[in-house]
């Protein structure tokens, strides 16, 4: 595998036939594609102090390279002390060529810098094709300043595919550069 190429090149020259070849799809329209990356972050402790979901929306644009989201809630919980309308988070979809650099960053030099790291678990599968990994450490992007960071909180990453089967979408994702245990 040719890091220096692309990954939207290797999809079209390398990836649809791989797995054209592997699952015998008639048509190159049926091949499962990458259609976004959703990154988000959930701030539990957004009720009581309103500066973290700010902290959240400033690291995952740092992340994404594009503007993120605060997220709101829903509904009131009063166990939680949360109203209808608090912010509770933050996210940020990336589609086309900023999911696809995205992706190159996460997988060559993100996803390395994990400690301990002997690749991402199976079992992050919803039954539809999409994929989401739970990051417990947000400071693994070279994006982030350690020295600015005041808590290191989580996050999860979930990649949306037009694949049917979650064995479709792994086919995908390792073909792209994922490393799943094994």
């Amino acid at each position: 595998m040719d890091f220096s190429e692309k990954l939207k090149d290797r999809y079209a020259s390398q990836i649809v036939s791989n797995l054209t070849e592997q699952f015998g799809y008639k048509n190159r329209m049926e091949v499962p594609r990458l259609v976004k990356i959703v990154i988000s972050q959930g701030v539990g402790e957004a009720t009581a102090d309103k500066k973290l979901v700010d902290q959240a929306v400033e690291h995952l644009s740092a992340i994404a390279g594009q503007k993120a989201v605060v997220t709101r809630s829903k509904k009131d919980i009063s166990n939680f002390k949360l109203r209808k309308g608090m912010p509770i988070g933050a996210k940020v979809t990336l589609r086309g060529a900023q999911m696809y650099e995205f992706l190159e960053r996460l997988i060559w030099a993100s996803l390395p810098r994990i400690r301990d790291f002997n690749g991402i678990k199976k079992t992050g599968f919803d039954g539809r094709g999409n994929y989401t990994l739970g990051i417990s450490e947000h400071i693994i992007f070279p994006e982030i300043n350690i020295d600015k960071v005041s808590r290191i909180t989580g996050m999860d990453i979930t990649f949306v595919t037009s694949a049917s089967t979650d064995k479709e979408a792994k086919a995908l994702l390792e073909n792209f550069g994922l490393p799943f245990k094994k």
